[in-house]
Formats: C-alpha cells, sequence, structure tokens
C-alpha cells in the first residue's frame, strides 16, 4: 500500500497530462437535492484519463526498453494514451486494434505517431496477437489496467479530487472496465479519507468486476456487452481485482437506458458529449440518489473518456428518456372498430404526452398498437398499465424490452401470413466489410431468411434482428453453424413483441 501510494504521489503525468476540473452541476445539484461534482477527464489531450497512467509506465521505462519500443492491444483510449506518450518520449509505438475500431479511433492513433496493426474482431483477439508481437519483437508490453505504474497514474485522478474539493465528501462514482481506475482512486481514497465511499459503476451486461467481487475471484464473461465499449472486459486484472476487493464500497449496474441518461445529464451540465464509459459515473451517481432518496450529499462522478462516434448520438437521444424513467412503451390490444382509437387517447391516454405511436392493420378483430408515452416516474407507468386493464385493454410493458426498444419500434408492417416454422434471432455483427456475407455463407442451405432488420447505430457492432425459416423448426443443426460463425446472438423467438408485431 505504502509503495503504490508512493507511486501514485511520484508519478511523472504531468508531463503529458494536464489537471482536469473539478466542475459542479448548478442545475442537477438543485434539482436532485445534492451537490454534483464531475471530474472532468474529458478535458484531457486525448480526451480520456488514460493518457495519465499510459505516460506514466512509458516514462519509467529503462534506456534499454526505450529502445525496443512498446506496444499493446486497445480498441480505442489507451491505444490513444499510449500512442500519444511515445510520441512525447520518442518511442516506437505498435498498437494492435480490433478490425470493428471505428476509423475516428484508428486516424487518432495514427495522428499520434502509433503504428497501427487491425486483428480480429474483439479486444481480447487483439490482445493474443499483441502478446506473439511482443514475443517475437521483445517490445514492451504496455498493460491497459492491470500494472502497478498504470494504475499509479489512474490514481493521480483522486489527489487531484481531495485537493480540488477538501470539505465534505461523500461518494465518489467511478466508471469501471478493467478495474485500473477506480483501484487507483479507491487506495488513494482510503488512505487519506476512508471515510468517504468510492462505488464503481459498470454496464449490467458487462459486469466483470462485480461477479468477480461478488465470487470472491476473479470471473471471465462469456461476451460482454459492447454499447460501452470502453469498459467492455470479459476479465478484471489480478493486481486490479485484489485493490477493489480492499477498497471499494460496492458496485452499481446500469442498463443502457440509464447510461445514456448519464450521458445527457452530464450534457446538461457542461454542454460536453462524453462516450459511453465517459457516462458510466454520472449513470451511477443518479441511480443512487433514485434508489437511495438521499439529499443533502457531496457526490462526484468520474467523466472518463469523451471519443464519442458522432452517429451513436441518435441511439443515445433515443433511449435517454427511458433511461431518465420520463417514458414508457406498452403494447396495447384494442378493438379493431370505428371510435376505438379515438377512445383510447382521450379517456386512457388523456393529458399526457405521447411520444411514439406505431399501428398497422392486421386483423378485423384487434388492433395491435405500439404506444409510448410520458411519465413523471415508475409508479406512473405502473398506474398507466391498470387503467388501461381496467378500461378493457389488454397490454403488456415493452419499456425493458430491449427487442421492442431496438428493432420492433422501427419496423411498422405486421405480421406476415405467409411465413412458416420462423425463429427470430439477434445478432451483434461486426461493422467490418463481409460480416453479412460471412453470415449468409455460414446459414445457407435449406434455410430461408423472412426478415431482417438493421439500422447503423454508430458502434464498434451492429445489431441485426433475423428471421430464419426453415422446413424444420427444431433444426438441430443450426446452433452449431452459428456457433461456427462466432458472433454475438440470442434467440428471440419467445419475445412477446415478436409475436404481437411481427
Amino acid at each position: 500500500m505504502d509503495q503504490l501510494l508512493k507511486k501514485i504521489l511520484t508519478s511523472r503525468v504531468y508531463e503529458a497530462a494536464i489537471e482536469t476540473s473539478l466542475d459542479e452541476a448548478v442545475e442537477l445539484s438543485s434539482r436532485l437535492q445534492n451537490r454534483i461534482l464531475l471530474k472532468r477527464e474529458d478535458q484531457q489531450p486525448v480526451f480520456s484519463f488514460k493518457i495519465r497512467g499510459a505516460y506514466n509506465r512509458i516514462a519509467h521505462l529503462s534506456e534499454t526498453e526505450r529502445k525496443c519500443g512498446v506496444i499493446t492491444a486497445s480498441a480505442g483510449n489507451h491505444a490513444q494514451g499510449v500512442a500519444n506518450a511515445s510520441q512525447r518520449l520518442d518511442i516506437q509505438a505498435l498498437i494492435v486494434m480490433p478490425e470493428t475500431t471505428p476509423q475516428i479511433k484508428i486516424d487518432a492513433v495514427k495522428r499520434f505517431g502509433g503504428e497501427v496493426v487491425l486483428h480480429g474482431n474483439s479486444y481480447s483477439e487483439a490482445a493474443e496477437h499483441a502478446y506473439g508481437i511482443q514475443e517475437k519483437t521483445g517490445m514492451v508490453f504496455v498493460h491497459p489496467f492491470d500494472d502497478e505504474l498504470v494504475i499509479a497514474g489512474q490514481g493521480t485522478v483522486a489527489d487531484e479530487i481531495l485537493r480540488q474539493n477538501p470539505g465534505q465528501l461523500d461518494v465518489v462514482f467511478v466508471p469501471v472496465g478493467g478495474g485500473g481506475l477506480i483501484a487507483g482512486i479507491a487506495a488513494y481514497i482510503k488512505a487519506l479519507r476512508p471515510e468517504i465511499q468510492v462505488i464503481g459503476v459498470e454496464p449490467a451486461d458487462s459486469d466483470a468486476m462485480a461477479q468477480s467481487l461478488e465470487a470472491g475471484r476473479r470471473v471471465t464473461l462469456d461476451a460482454p456487452g459492447i454499447f460501452a465499449d470502453g469498459v467492455a472486459v470479459k476479465k478484471v486484472g489480478s493486481i486490479t481485482f485484489d485493490l477493489c476487493r480492499k477498497f471499494v464500497d460496492g458496485i452499481i449496474r446500469v442498463n443502457t437506458d440509464e447510461l445514456c441518461g448519464g450521458i445527457k445529464g452530464i450534457y446538461q451540465a457542461t454542454r460536453s458529449i462524453v462516450e459511453p464509459a465517459g457516462g458510466l459515473g454520472m449513470a451511477g451517481l443518479l441511480k443512487y440518489i433514485r434508489t437511495s432518496e438521499c439529499s443533502g450529499k457531496t457526490l462526484v462522478a468520474v467523466n472518463s473518456g469523451a471519443n464519442m462516434n458522432f452517429e451513436r448520438l441518435r441511439y443515445v437521444a433515443e433511449r435517454t428518456l427511458v433511461g431518465e424513467k420520463l417514458e414508457a412503451l406498452f403494447a396495447v390490444t384494442i378493438p379493431e372498430r370505428p371510435g376505438s382509437l379515438k377512445a383510447f387517447f382521450s379517456d386512457i391516454v388523456g393529458d399526457r404526452n405521447i411520444t411514439e405511436f406505431n399501428y398497422r392493420l392486421s386483423s378485423r378483430k384487434d388492433a395491435k398498437i405500439f404506444v409510448g408515452i410520458s411519465i413523471r416516474n415508475s409508479s406512473e407507468r405502473q398506474s398507466f398499465s391498470k387503467r388501461l386493464l381496467d378500461a378493457g385493454f389488454d397490454n403488456i410493458d415493452l419499456t425493458d424490452n430491449d427487442l421492442a426498444k431496438t428493432h420492433i419500434r422501427y419496423m411498422v408492417g405486421g405480421r406476415s401470413t405467409e411465413v412458416k416454422n420462423e425463429r427470430l434471432f439477434r445478432f451483434w455483427f461486426p461493422e467490418t466489410p463481409g460480416a453479412l456475407v460471412r453470415f449468409l455463407d455460414t446459414t445457407k442451405g435449406n434455410r430461408n431468411i423472412s426478415l431482417f432488420h438493421y439500422r447503423m447505430q454508430g458502434g464498434d457492432y451492429g445489431r441485426v434482428l433475423v428471421g430464419l425459416e426453415s422446413p424444420d423448426r427444431d433444426d438441430p443443426h443450426l446452433e452449431e453453424r452459428l456457433a461456427q460463425l462466432g458472433y454475438r446472438y440470442r434467440e428471440e423467438t419467445e419475445n412477446p413483441a415478436y409475436s404481437l408485431f411481427l
């Protein structure tokens, strides 16, 4: 512990990084009755805290190691940190990035003088390739999180927070991927101000640290969610896990909608747009206030990065209202007769705002409508559903149904009377040329594609909905072929939103 503190206090990060500001979100603080502060790591030269750990690690290389050059694997922010640090220190840097990496991040690494090698469809595949190159070349591998000098560099964030806010400070919320940032922050804060809570925030579908702490050992995820790509790791570090087990007070999991709400909260406070991983701290802070109903506390959210693809903003905006608990989505069955739609609006919806409405004639008996309404809180969502039932309108709450929010709301058109023995699958396709052709080659045979929906959302992966029709509904070889494909997927044949609308 003493050695780590010494490394934090003697870190060389300020040869490359800046001391970022700790800004109060004034309007949000007033509205939520807590003092909310934002640690602005999006202000760094590479728009992310990663420059701290990367530079500190590389600056401590011996002259012999510097001559060998450095190598790392990363899909974005760490890559930029290593490239920037190496350029400043005149050291050769080779960065292995997944083939799915957006061009904006590849260009940024090249702009900082890094040599880029594209390999694989994930960080794990890129890292394996990088280790192979390291063994052949003798280059020094700069780990993105599981290295004491990297952790010490990230720990300087905590030093700044305590100096910038020496008074009351109750909880610090930190994004968690491999654990380097929260390990450094938690170790430093607990050494100096043990009364301050340090809480990590992870996506619910990429919660390697939360699962590891609960299990008491490092857990490997099969397929971490990729919306917050900056924290999408299968396994946390060994050093970071030990430090988190000792010093972290807890982990909050947030879903995609809550994460989008966190991004919006930061924008409203600072007029800056952070990437999904950068919005985790705020998303966790907002959920903490909502669930604990606390007031009068001083809370800090670490904005860890702002390398956001512009195209992704559309997706974020669409999911924000649900994340803030201000929108609810329903599938409602109404009689297919004149006047029923008017009655639905006038008698049930009343003065509520309609955020979305989808309908297409499917039968002469009943109509299935997809409707979004504005709400003030979660209890109003439940009361609206009860009001529908009391009026004789069967309904299903789709607010938490990811299939409905990602695909079905855009697929107005109704059911097909022609399709037979259809199975529905959601896929996460890598955004690379040839991904669709590879899918078609793998599934070819006596299976017919009966449904296909894709919408660009600006991420490393495309979300694709596919219906496969075959003579035998229980196709024993389909799962084998999909496993060979290697794409993340989930079957949705039993999803109620599918049966109602498609």
